[in-house]
């Protein structure tokens, strides 16, 4: 069996997950972690029998592919080298801190022939797979996320932190040119955004409207599709879901079957494979970053009413 040589950069709450399923996947080696704290470094590395690298460059020497799980204003500082060493990699969500430096990541990565994965890990909940089995014609997306104030991501606001993971995923649905924009956000406990709705139109004729708040007593992420004959009501957090049908003049309910898995494992067992086989990634650096143009796109228009 081949195995990827794999490491972790930034192995905080994110990353030692990433850390913890590497070591646990058949196909991946995990060679090395690194951290600026040197002291969470060796202890992931200790709990993970795997070596903790003194520097950046010392880490490159040690893998073939790695995970960016370090806050998303370094992505770019430290995906950069990697990428140029000939690294393939699975950088977390949002991919950078703006589209120029997201772009610049994708081009480089695609000149060199590597992997650029991007952590859209809704992408490989069993709930989406579920939902674009019986999707042919969205006319209509409600998606709510919902999470108590986080200790973590609060150098960017919760259109960048939360709600890019369903813009993502409506991008992926929809598949047309964004045509109209509204959007309205406000900072309740850090300086930008904690709660935001945008509303988006599509060329098509589609209409999504996507609410996201960090600021929530209870965790909510759900998506509601509507089309001609369908309606899919699916929840990410409970990986369930009901489909609506109009059939003889009547409305039908059925649940939609899903398998239950963690989607964090299978979007690492995704990159390995992509990472072998050369096989393109689900979510690669040029989608992550049409992404994050809409996102800005929305973090502007909030900042601007």
């Amino acid at each position: 069996m081949k195995k990827l040589r794999v490491g972790v950069v930034g192995v905080g709450h994110i990353g030692s997950n990433h850390a913890r399923l590497y070591a646990e996947i058949p196909t991946a080696e995990l060679t090395a972690i690194y951290d600026v704290d040197s002291a969470r470094a060796h202890s992931i590395a200790k709990k993970f029998r795997t070596t903790a690298a003194k520097s950046l460059e010392e880490f490159a020497q040690l893998i073939d592919g790695a995970s960016i799980a370090t806050p998303t204003n370094s992505h770019h500082e430290i995906a950069l080298p990697l990428l140029a060493r000939g690294k393939h990699l699975l950088v977390e969500k949002p991919i950078a801190e703006n589209p120029q430096h997201a772009a610049e990541l994708a081009e480089l990565a695609a000149r060199n022939r590597l992997v650029l994965q991007v952590g859209h890990v809704e992408r490989f909940n069993p709930v989406l797979s579920a939902l674009e089995a019986r999707l042919s014609h969205p006319r209509f997306i409600e998606a709510h996320r919902l999470s108590p104030y986080p200790d973590r991501s609060i150098d960017i606001g919760v259109v960048l932190d939360l709600m890019i993971h369903d813009l993502e995923i409506i991008l992926h649905l929809v598949r047309s040119t964004v045509q109209n924009i509204d959007a309205v956000g406000i900072p309740v406990l850090s300086k930008s955004e904690d709660i935001a709705n945008a509303r988006i139109r599509f060329e098509n004729g589609c209409v999504a409207n996507v609410t996201s708040s960090r600021i929530s007593p209870e965790r909510m992420r759900k998506i509601r599709v509507f089309q001609e004959d369908a309606y899919l009501s699916l929840d990410y957090e409970k990986q369930s879901g009901e489909i609506y049908r109009r059939e003889s003049g009547k409305i039908t309910r059925d649940k939609v079957p899903i398998e239950r898995e963690e989607p964090l494992k299978q979007q690492l067992l995704s990159f390995i494979e992509c990472a072998i086989t050369g096989r393109e990634p689900r979510v690669s650096g040029f989608q992550a970053t049409a992404a994050l143009e809409l996102a800005v796109e929305i973090s502007k228009k909030i900042q601007s009413v």
